[in-house]
């Protein structure tokens, strides 16, 4: 692979073939990155939901056991 790549211009190496590859591959990486930013969100969103609830849960038992009903 390098003999073939050693003979050509600098251009061919460093624009042509990340744009080919690009072109070629651009569907699956942005797939690809579209899955990832959707799996973090949606992470997010979990660990948001999760610390609301319990957030939620001990203000309510905290409140409850600091009024002696029970």
């Amino acid at each position: 692979m390098r003999e073939i790549f050693a003979g050509l211009p600098w251009w061919v190496k460093w624009v042509a073939v990340p744009v080919i590859a690009l072109v070629v591959f651009g569907g699956l990486i942005a797939s690809v990155v579209g899955f990832v930013i959707s799996l973090l969100f949606k992470l997010l969103v979990f660990v948001a939901l999760v610390g609301g609830l319990i957030y939620v849960v001990r203000k309510f038992t905290s409140s409850s056991s600091s009024r002696g009903d029970w």
